[in-house]
């Protein structure tokens, strides 16, 4: 437990890399299935939308579902509903039933919202002076998605009649290695708060703090503005004239960009605080928005979603980093809950508008839109380090 790399870390980055490879594998697919089952063209992300949507509606579920049975019941209850849901996406893909899709999706939020988590149990299993990068080497395991999730979708979309059906039921496989690997993990022992114990601080009291504020405005943003752009990448790319083959390859860039900047990011942060490493990802996000701009070659969506995946990488494990010091133990479960609401509720809405304006008004619109969120993000960042600034000051003359 002292040291900041050991082997039950490596097994939660490892089910942290298979939830990435359903991820992203559903990023890949289910644009497309939903574009050939949806009754009209702005639906097609709706599949993508009911993954999110779920997701939200279960963050304070599995926040209470921990409180009560700890890390790991939590953690294995999710990858069997990942199993179960992805099977029943593949039946309704074979079923030509586009809301069977939209409801599967949603239950597979589920997962979603539980393995969210994994990088908040991460420093959990280290000393408190790794915590950082405890944080970004758990989500490191994201690598692991980069490579299977994209090349699986490709792999396995011809398994069946119907096209990506295959791909469904071998996420079913993912999950059930994922469950394998969950099971040899030894989480810290979970007590049960006896009836009436204390849990800290009400939320309505933490949401006002401008810590917790801005790290869950730019963790939600964030997120949001990478879900915008990821979801419409292959339908724009599938416009553009692309093949499936070129969608798959950007999208692996682009969770190598998200995830390859986790071996230093920790550190980074570690080095230079929280606030200039996510500055720096804003930035970047609109260097992407730039690149997209330029034009729809192969590698312009490849440069740009890389480019997107690394200002991601910064603004989420910045704001996860700093969420921690927005908490105390004893309220950690709502607190974490009430950050992955937002960011699922953001994911939603982003997710949603992707499809509806790929299909209504375009690429280059799309990135424009996205303008906004990143500019309130890089604002928002702006205000919290000159509050602390001013606080500093404050404290020196009294």
């Amino acid at each position: 437990m002292i040291d900041r790399v050991n082997a039950p870390l490596l097994l939660l980055a490892l089910c942290q890399g298979l939830f990435l490879t359903n991820n992203v594998a559903f990023m890949a697919i289910n644009g497309l299935v939903g574009l050939s089952l949806a009754p009209v063209g702005w639906m097609a992300t709706l599949p993508v939308t009911g993954y999110v949507v779920g997701g939200a509606l279960s963050t304070m579920p599995v926040a209470r579902l921990q409180a009560r049975y700890g890390r790991k019941r939590s953690f294995q209850i999710g990858l069997v509903v990942a199993a179960l849901s992805a099977g029943l996406c593949a039946w309704a893909a074979l079923q030509s039933n586009f809301w069977l899709l939209v409801g599967a999706t949603m239950v597979a939020g589920f997962y979603s919202a539980n393995a969210s988590l994994y990088r908040f149990a991460g420093p959990e299993l280290v000393a408190p002076a790794f915590k950082e990068r405890a944080i970004s080497l758990v989500l490191a395991g994201g690598i692991i998605g980069a490579f299977i999730g994209p090349n699986l979708a490709s792999a396995t979309r011809g398994w069946l009649a119907v096209p990506f059906a295959g791909a469904y039921l071998a996420l079913v496989g993912v999950a059930l290695v994922a469950l394998l690997a969950l099971s040899l993990i030894r989480f810290p022992d979970h007590v049960v708060p006896p009836p009436g114990a204390s849990t800290g601080r009400p939320l309505s009291v933490l949401a006002r703090q401008p810590v917790f504020i801005v790290a869950v405005a730019a963790s939600a943003l964030g997120y949001g503005v990478m879900n915008l752009l990821m979801a419409a990448t292959p339908i724009a790319m599938q416009q553009c004239k692309h093949p499936f083959e070129s969608a798959a390859l950007v999208l692996e860039w682009h969770v190598l960009g998200m995830f390859v900047p986790s071996f230093f990011t920790g550190h980074l942060i570690k080095r230079v605080g929280a606030l200039p490493v996510m500055v720096v990802g804003a930035l970047l996000n609109l260097v992407c928005v730039a690149v997209a701009l330029s034009g729809v070659d192969l590698m312009q969506f490849l440069v740009a979603l890389f480019v997107l995946g690394v200002g991601w990488n910064f603004l989420y494990i910045g704001g996860t980093t700093l969420f921690t010091q927005a908490y105390k133990p004893e309220e950690k479960n709502k607190a974490q809950g009430a950050m992955d609401f937002c960011v699922f509720g953001t994911m939603a809405l982003s997710s949603f508008a992707a499809g509806a304006m790929i299909t209504t008004q375009g690429w280059a619109w799309l990135n424009i839109g996205s303008l906004l969120p990143i500019t309130a993000v890089l604002l928002a960042l702006g205000w919290l380090a000159l509050s602390r600034r001013r606080a500093a000051v404050h404290q020196a003359a009294g």
